[in-house]
Protein backbone atom coordinates (compact mmCIF):
# COMPACT_ATOMS: atom_id res chain seq x y z
CA UNK A 1 0.00 0.00 0.00
CA UNK A 2 1.58 3.14 -1.25
CA UNK A 3 1.78 5.87 1.64
CA UNK A 4 1.04 9.22 0.72
CA UNK A 5 -0.16 12.83 1.27
CA UNK A 6 -1.05 14.97 -1.41
CA UNK A 7 -2.88 18.43 -2.38
CA UNK A 8 -3.85 20.13 -5.99
CA UNK A 9 -0.04 20.59 -6.51
CA UNK A 10 1.58 17.88 -5.03
CA UNK A 11 1.73 14.38 -4.37
CA UNK A 12 4.44 12.86 -1.85
CA UNK A 13 4.99 9.36 -0.78
CA UNK A 14 6.86 7.85 1.64
CA UNK A 15 7.92 4.19 3.04
CA UNK A 16 7.56 3.45 6.56
CA UNK A 17 11.29 2.35 6.90
CA UNK A 18 13.85 5.20 7.50
CA UNK A 19 10.28 7.39 7.43
CA UNK A 20 11.98 7.83 3.64
CA UNK A 21 10.24 10.46 1.26
CA UNK A 22 10.46 8.39 -1.81
CA UNK A 23 8.89 10.56 -4.41
CA UNK A 24 7.62 14.02 -4.76
CA UNK A 25 5.37 14.02 -8.31
CA UNK A 26 3.51 17.90 -9.44
CA UNK A 27 -0.02 16.54 -10.03
CA UNK A 28 -1.05 18.69 -13.09
CA UNK A 29 2.34 18.00 -14.97
CA UNK A 30 3.78 14.23 -13.64
CA UNK A 31 6.76 15.84 -12.75
CA UNK A 32 9.42 13.64 -10.57
CA UNK A 33 11.30 15.86 -8.70
CA UNK A 34 13.40 13.22 -6.45
CA UNK A 35 15.97 11.06 -8.25
CA UNK A 36 14.97 7.56 -9.14
CA UNK A 37 16.40 5.28 -6.61
CA UNK A 38 18.03 3.25 -9.43
CA UNK A 39 20.01 0.76 -7.51
CA UNK A 40 23.28 0.60 -10.08
CA UNK A 41 24.05 4.28 -8.78
CA UNK A 42 22.57 4.25 -5.53
CA UNK A 43 19.33 2.76 -4.00
CA UNK A 44 17.62 5.26 -1.41
CA UNK A 45 16.06 8.47 -2.43
CA UNK A 46 16.05 10.44 0.83
CA UNK A 47 17.33 8.93 3.70
CA UNK A 48 17.23 10.73 7.31
CA UNK A 49 20.79 10.34 9.58
CA UNK A 50 20.24 9.44 12.94
CA UNK A 51 21.80 9.46 15.59
CA UNK A 52 25.09 10.08 13.63
CA UNK A 53 25.90 11.71 10.11
CA UNK A 54 28.65 10.46 7.98
CA UNK A 55 31.64 7.90 9.66
CA UNK A 56 32.77 7.58 12.79
CA UNK A 57 36.69 6.81 13.00
CA UNK A 58 36.45 3.13 12.91
CA UNK A 59 33.26 2.97 12.99
CA UNK A 60 33.49 2.97 16.82
CA UNK A 61 33.03 5.89 19.14
CA UNK A 62 33.35 5.42 23.28
CA UNK A 63 31.14 6.97 25.88
CA UNK A 64 31.55 6.71 29.55
CA UNK A 65 34.54 3.84 29.10
CA UNK A 66 32.65 1.56 27.26
CA UNK A 67 33.52 1.34 23.30
CA UNK A 68 30.58 1.51 20.64
CA UNK A 69 29.90 0.38 17.05
CA UNK A 70 27.75 2.37 14.58
CA UNK A 71 27.78 2.46 11.01
CA UNK A 72 27.80 5.28 8.86
CA UNK A 73 25.35 7.55 9.02
CA UNK A 74 23.43 5.93 11.90
CA UNK A 75 20.65 3.18 12.27
CA UNK A 76 17.18 5.14 11.83
CA UNK A 77 17.89 4.77 7.87
CA UNK A 78 16.81 1.50 8.21
CA UNK A 79 14.42 0.86 10.78
CA UNK A 80 10.47 0.82 10.39
CA UNK A 81 9.13 3.72 12.33
CA UNK A 82 5.25 3.89 13.44
CA UNK A 83 3.19 6.05 10.97
CA UNK A 84 0.26 8.29 11.48
CA UNK A 85 -1.52 9.84 9.36
CA UNK A 86 -2.82 12.99 10.61
CA UNK A 87 -4.76 14.68 7.13
CA UNK A 88 -4.46 14.15 3.75
CA UNK A 89 -1.77 17.09 3.86
CA UNK A 90 0.60 15.87 6.79
CA UNK A 91 2.10 12.27 7.91
CA UNK A 92 3.89 12.07 11.17
CA UNK A 93 6.64 9.09 11.85
CA UNK A 94 7.82 7.99 15.30
CA UNK A 95 10.86 5.49 15.83
CA UNK A 96 11.67 4.55 19.56
CA UNK A 97 14.39 3.31 20.92
CA UNK A 98 14.61 -0.89 21.92
CA UNK A 99 16.82 -3.27 23.20
CA UNK A 100 18.50 -3.56 19.76
CA UNK A 101 19.36 0.07 19.29
CA UNK A 102 20.29 0.19 23.36
CA UNK A 103 23.60 -2.22 22.43
CA UNK A 104 25.57 0.06 20.35
CA UNK A 105 23.92 3.87 20.92
CA UNK A 106 23.29 3.46 24.67
CA UNK A 107 20.52 6.52 25.12
CA UNK A 108 16.54 6.21 25.19
CA UNK A 109 15.18 8.55 22.54
CA UNK A 110 11.71 9.48 20.25
CA UNK A 111 12.78 10.39 16.60
CA UNK A 112 9.60 12.06 14.99
CA UNK A 113 9.84 13.13 11.04
CA UNK A 114 6.62 15.13 10.35
CA UNK A 115 6.03 15.82 6.72
CA UNK A 116 3.65 18.15 5.50
CA UNK A 117 2.58 19.98 2.00
CA UNK A 118 0.59 23.59 1.63
CA UNK A 119 0.92 24.79 -1.69
CA UNK A 120 3.64 23.67 -3.69
CA UNK A 121 6.02 22.81 -1.12
CA UNK A 122 6.70 20.18 1.23
CA UNK A 123 8.18 20.40 4.91
CA UNK A 124 10.17 18.21 6.95
CA UNK A 125 10.60 18.67 10.69
CA UNK A 126 12.82 16.67 12.77
CA UNK A 127 11.52 16.43 16.18
CA UNK A 128 14.10 14.79 18.69
CA UNK A 129 12.30 14.32 22.42
CA UNK A 130 14.57 12.91 25.40
CA UNK A 131 11.97 10.40 27.71
CA UNK A 132 15.15 9.83 29.67
CA UNK A 133 16.74 11.29 33.15
CA UNK A 134 20.71 11.75 31.48
CA UNK A 135 21.20 14.01 28.61
CA UNK A 136 20.73 12.63 25.18
CA UNK A 137 23.43 12.94 22.45
CA UNK A 138 23.02 12.80 19.07
CA UNK A 139 23.30 14.08 15.30
CA UNK A 140 20.90 14.18 12.70
CA UNK A 141 20.86 15.35 8.63
CA UNK A 142 18.71 15.21 5.84
CA UNK A 143 19.68 13.07 2.49
CA UNK A 144 16.93 14.39 -0.18
CA UNK A 145 18.11 13.45 -3.97
CA UNK A 146 16.36 15.64 -6.29
CA UNK A 147 16.95 14.63 -10.15
CA UNK A 148 18.98 16.42 -12.99
CA UNK A 149 18.00 16.42 -15.44
CA UNK A 150 13.63 16.72 -14.60
CA UNK A 151 11.85 14.32 -17.00
CA UNK A 152 14.71 13.28 -18.82
CA UNK A 153 14.84 16.87 -20.26
CA UNK A 154 18.48 18.27 -21.13
CA UNK A 155 21.44 17.02 -19.55
CA UNK A 156 23.23 17.25 -16.21
CA UNK A 157 25.51 19.94 -17.54
CA UNK A 158 22.52 21.76 -17.67
CA UNK A 159 21.81 22.30 -14.27
CA UNK A 160 23.46 24.38 -11.62
CA UNK A 161 22.19 24.87 -8.30
CA UNK A 162 21.84 28.65 -7.45
CA UNK A 163 22.71 29.81 -3.63
CA UNK A 164 21.34 33.12 -2.38
CA UNK A 165 24.28 34.11 -0.49
CA UNK A 166 27.27 32.68 -1.28
CA UNK A 167 30.46 33.81 -3.93
CA UNK A 168 32.53 30.72 -3.23
CA UNK A 169 32.00 27.17 -1.53
CA UNK A 170 35.21 25.99 0.67
CA UNK A 171 34.48 22.29 1.39
CA UNK A 172 36.66 19.74 3.36
CA UNK A 173 38.40 17.10 1.44
CA UNK A 174 37.13 13.42 2.49
CA UNK A 175 39.79 10.83 3.14
CA UNK A 176 38.50 7.35 4.42
CA UNK A 177 35.19 8.50 4.84
CA UNK A 178 36.29 10.90 7.53
CA UNK A 179 36.66 15.13 7.26
CA UNK A 180 40.41 16.06 6.50
CA UNK A 181 42.23 19.35 7.56
CA UNK A 182 42.76 19.96 3.93
CA UNK A 183 39.78 22.55 1.95
CA UNK A 184 39.33 23.10 -1.44
CA UNK A 185 37.44 26.97 -2.64
CA UNK A 186 35.38 26.58 -5.78
CA UNK A 187 34.39 30.55 -6.43
CA UNK A 188 31.16 30.67 -7.76
CA UNK A 189 29.89 32.13 -10.84
CA UNK A 190 27.28 35.11 -9.93
CA UNK A 191 26.43 32.95 -6.79
CA UNK A 192 25.99 30.00 -9.08
CA UNK A 193 27.54 25.91 -8.90
CA UNK A 194 27.19 24.40 -12.49
CA UNK A 195 26.79 20.20 -12.25
CA UNK A 196 29.43 18.58 -13.60
CA UNK A 197 29.46 14.68 -12.36
CA UNK A 198 33.11 14.87 -12.08
CA UNK A 199 32.31 17.55 -8.76
CA UNK A 200 31.69 14.44 -6.57
CA UNK A 201 34.07 11.84 -7.83
CA UNK A 202 36.05 12.11 -4.06
CA UNK A 203 32.54 11.89 -2.25
CA UNK A 204 30.51 14.78 -0.97
CA UNK A 205 31.48 18.28 -0.76
CA UNK A 206 31.15 19.13 3.38
CA UNK A 207 30.83 22.28 3.87
CA UNK A 208 31.10 24.24 7.34
CA UNK A 209 30.74 27.75 6.82
CA UNK A 210 27.88 28.14 4.40
CA UNK A 211 25.94 31.34 4.41
CA UNK A 212 23.17 30.60 2.63
CA UNK A 213 20.17 29.19 3.82
CA UNK A 214 18.03 28.76 0.44
CA UNK A 215 19.27 26.58 -2.91
CA UNK A 216 17.96 26.39 -5.97
CA UNK A 217 18.38 23.81 -8.48
CA UNK A 218 17.55 25.05 -12.02
CA UNK A 219 18.40 24.73 -15.40
CA UNK A 220 18.84 26.20 -18.70
CA UNK A 221 16.62 24.89 -21.05
CA UNK A 222 13.50 25.43 -18.97
CA UNK A 223 11.65 26.59 -15.62
CA UNK A 224 11.31 23.55 -13.70
CA UNK A 225 13.31 22.91 -10.85
CA UNK A 226 13.38 23.05 -7.02
CA UNK A 227 14.14 26.07 -4.00
CA UNK A 228 15.48 24.38 -0.90
CA UNK A 229 14.99 26.35 2.29
CA UNK A 230 16.66 25.50 5.70
CA UNK A 231 17.58 27.48 8.83
CA UNK A 232 20.19 26.34 11.58
CA UNK A 233 21.97 23.63 10.40
CA UNK A 234 25.61 24.33 10.74
CA UNK A 235 26.78 21.77 8.40
CA UNK A 236 26.14 21.15 4.51
CA UNK A 237 26.74 18.50 2.01
CA UNK A 238 26.33 18.19 -1.50
CA UNK A 239 26.59 15.11 -3.12
CA UNK A 240 25.64 12.74 -5.84
CA UNK A 241 27.12 9.45 -6.83
CA UNK A 242 29.42 8.91 -9.49
CA UNK A 243 27.75 9.45 -12.83
CA UNK A 244 24.04 9.39 -11.52
CA UNK A 245 21.47 12.13 -12.63
CA UNK A 246 20.81 13.63 -9.14
CA UNK A 247 21.87 15.71 -6.70
CA UNK A 248 21.74 15.64 -3.38
CA UNK A 249 21.35 18.65 -0.49
CA UNK A 250 22.14 17.95 2.36
CA UNK A 251 21.69 20.16 5.72
CA UNK A 252 23.00 18.97 9.06
CA UNK A 253 22.89 18.94 12.81
CA UNK A 254 26.81 16.83 12.58
CA UNK A 255 29.27 15.71 10.97
CA UNK A 256 31.44 13.16 10.36
CA UNK A 257 34.51 12.19 12.35
CA UNK A 258 37.60 14.47 11.41
CA UNK A 259 40.91 11.86 10.65
CA UNK A 260 42.54 13.03 14.21
CA UNK A 261 38.94 12.91 16.33
CA UNK A 262 39.84 10.94 19.90
CA UNK A 263 36.36 8.74 19.19
CA UNK A 264 34.84 10.26 22.30
CA UNK A 265 31.31 10.95 21.95
CA UNK A 266 31.11 13.92 23.84
CA UNK A 267 34.24 15.42 21.80
CA UNK A 268 32.57 14.70 18.47
CA UNK A 269 32.42 17.95 16.45
CA UNK A 270 28.62 19.18 15.77
CA UNK A 271 27.25 16.65 18.78
CA UNK A 272 23.99 18.35 19.82
CA UNK A 273 23.51 17.51 23.83
CA UNK A 274 19.57 17.16 24.74
CA UNK A 275 19.22 17.88 28.57
CA UNK A 276 16.77 15.13 30.22
CA UNK A 277 13.29 15.58 29.02
CA UNK A 278 14.13 17.99 26.64
CA UNK A 279 12.56 18.86 22.74
CA UNK A 280 14.47 19.80 19.92
CA UNK A 281 13.61 20.30 16.27
CA UNK A 282 15.04 21.94 12.83
CA UNK A 283 13.26 22.08 9.74
CA UNK A 284 13.72 21.97 5.70
CA UNK A 285 11.38 22.81 3.06
CA UNK A 286 11.34 22.68 -0.64
CA UNK A 287 8.98 24.27 -2.94
CA UNK A 288 8.56 22.58 -6.69
CA UNK A 289 8.48 24.66 -10.06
Amino acid sequence: MEIYIENEHLRASFASKGAELQRITGVDSSTEYLWSGDADYWPKFSPVLFPIIGALKENTYYFEGEKYVLPRHGFSRDMEFEMDKISEHEILFILRHNNETLKNYPFEFELRLRYKIFGASLCCTYEVINPAERELLFSIGGHPAFAAPLNKQGAYGDYFLQFNADDALTFHVIEDNLISNKTITLNLDNKRLYLKQELFYNDALVIKNLKSNSISLMNQKNYNGINFKFENFPYFGIWAAKDADFVCLEPWCGIADSVDHNQQLKDKEGIITLPPHGEWQRMWQVTCF
